[in-house]
């Protein structure tokens, strides 16, 4: 089986693979498919020549950029596991998170270095640190000395790096301690129904990076895009102005956004949004954390119509739903159907498949599913029989098959013995005009064991009054869903890949109680 860089190489081998964005912070560059599958080339055989063989892990690490591409290419040409690490770490969650993947080998940028270099007496099984881009440390490799003692012959031959390779992503560790997804395979058939339905054309695309790559979403579309023969335009950090500023110059035509992006985008002056070029754009997905219907509407007035998506899905099974621009504001609150071959079943607390449009557990049957997370006794909830497995969603199938999501099982608000589900009331707050991010959960009530409280998040430049969110609130819930408790702060804490981090809040208001709920 030929390396899809290999053959995108001989195909098209003059055409732009990756173009650096000097807006986002990198230097200004193109690189042709012929110039990255050297580079790749190159770097897989210096990692052999460091040791790494076939089924090791390797982390790499670092912004938006030539460099990364090049390794996550690279990995899989030698046949090596690939584990993203976020930039954004701490040192001691670097040092977790590479130790408990069991990696050999490091690859990273000059930038984070420095901080790996500070635990690297902690990390016994990594026998090489490779960096890139500045200063390297004593002890460490540097990127330019190891490529160019490096041949530029394909690497690995005989060995398909879907059968030896793959990826091992770390979730985002709402609920602690990341866990590694470990994935050494995919599925042909249902990877092309993803990109028919959702319009990717082989040769045309230019992906625009909007999240960082190290996160399951950007990572995969950016693949997806180099898979077909297109071009990947990398910002180093995200900015709303000088991504606009991108779509424009590069002609951008799909990315993947989580909606705090979005909203940085839309809340942009409007005489800024009206400048705007968004000609070129086709697929705008929505994805990492459920998009407000009050976003949508506001993508669809002040950006334009026909190009956003949403998606459902995870790191640990992939994409499951597809909700296209047509359907974004005539199916309030779902996100979308499934495609190709991927099943879904939802299931009643009893055990039984619940009806439609009642809500239960969403159990999930896609070959895109992860082999397992790593070096752990926990993983998925599985029916028995069937391979359906679930990562503790509610949601409910309304009567045209479109999936709706509730909310997180654990994030269910049991109040005085009924269930309240803190995505609805979010999703009421998010239509406020003077509310820039919300966050609704559970805190203890002595006599109804729980009541709803609301953390908002205003607009930049303006003031919340609480009696006018309270009266807004009323308008739209039924009063046993209305927050008994408001406070506003400047900003809620988020994941890099920009899920919410409740369990931080909640914690806030339990602590020191045996009983969590």
């Amino acid at each position: 089986m030929t390396d899809s860089l290999t053959n995108q190489a001989d195909l098209n081998g003059h055409a732009s693979a990756v173009v650096v964005d000097p807006s986002g912070g990198g230097r200004p560059s193109a690189t042709s498919y012929g110039e990255l599958n050297l580079m790749a080339n190159r770097l897989a055989h210096g990692l052999a020549s460091l040791g790494a063989r076939p089924g090791e892990r390797v982390v790499w690490c670092g912004p938006n950029s030539l460099e990364v591409l090049t390794a996550v290419h690279a990995a899989r040409k030698a046949g090596l596991v690939a584990v993203p690490l976020s930039y954004r770490f701490t040192a001691e969650e670097m040092q977790y998170v590479v130790d408990n993947s069991d990696a050999t080998t490091v690859v990273i940028d000059a930038e984070q270095a420095p901080l790996l270099a500070s635990v690297r007496d902690r990390l016994p099984k990594v026998r090489d640190v490779v960096v890139w881009g500045g200063d390297v440390p004593d002890g460490f490799v540097e990127w330019d000395g190891l490529l160019a003692a490096s041949p530029e012959s394909e690497p690995t031959p005989g060995i398909e790096p879907a059968k030896v390779g793959g990826s091992m992503i770390y979730t985002s560790g709402t609920t602690g301690h990341p866990k590694g997804a470990l994935r050494t395979g995919s599925d042909p058939e249902t990877v092309l129904a993803l990109l028919q339905a959702l319009g990717f054309r082989p040769g045309e695309e230019v992906y625009l990076t909007t999240g960082p790559l190290y996160h399951s979403g950007p990572l995969m579309f950016a693949t997806l895009t180099h898979s077909l023969g297109g071009s990947i335009v990398t910002m180093r950090k995200f900015e709303p102005s000088a991504w606009l500023k991108a779509v424009a110059e590069h002609r951008a035509t799909n990315t993947f956004s989580a909606p705090t992006q979005l909203k940085r985008i839309v809340s942009l002056p409007p005489g800024e949004l009206a400048r705007a070029d968004m000609s070129s754009m086709r697929i705008l997905v929505a994805n990492a954390a459920p998009v407000p219907y009050a976003l949508k509407q506001e993508v669809v007035e002040k950006l334009g119509d026909g190009f956003l998506y949403e998606i459902y899905g995870s790191t640990e099974l992939g994409v499951v739903t597809v909700l296209p621009p047509e359907d974004q504001l005539r199916k309030p609150g779902s996100c979308g159907r499934t495609y190709g071959p991927i099943e879904v079943r939802i299931v009643a607390d009893d055990g039984t498949e619940a009806r439609t449009g009642d809500p239960g557990e969403l159990f999930i049957r896609t070959r895109l599913a992860m082999d397992g997370y790593y070096r752990t006794d926990e993983q998925l909830s599985e029916l028995e029989g069937g391979g359906w497995k679930s990562v503790g969603d509610v949601a409910y199938l309304d009567d045209e098959g479109y999936l709706h999501i509730c909310d997180r099982k654990k994030d269910m608000i049991i109040s005085g013995g009924v269930n309240i589900y803190p995505a609805e009331i979010e999703a009421v707050l998010h239509h406020h005009p003077q509310v820039m991010d919300v966050a609704v959960f559970g805190v203890p009530d002595d006599e109804w064991g729980e009541s709803v409280h609301a953390i908002l998040q205003p607009r930049e430049g303006e003031t919340l009054d609480l009696d006018e969110v309270r009266a807004f609130v009323a308008e739209h819930l039924a009063k046993f869903k209305q927050p008994r408790s408001y406070e506003i702060r400047d900003e809620l804490p988020r994941t890099e890949s920009g899920k919410l981090l409740k369990r931080v809040l909640r914690d806030e208001h339990w602590a020191g109680r045996d009983q969590k709920v």
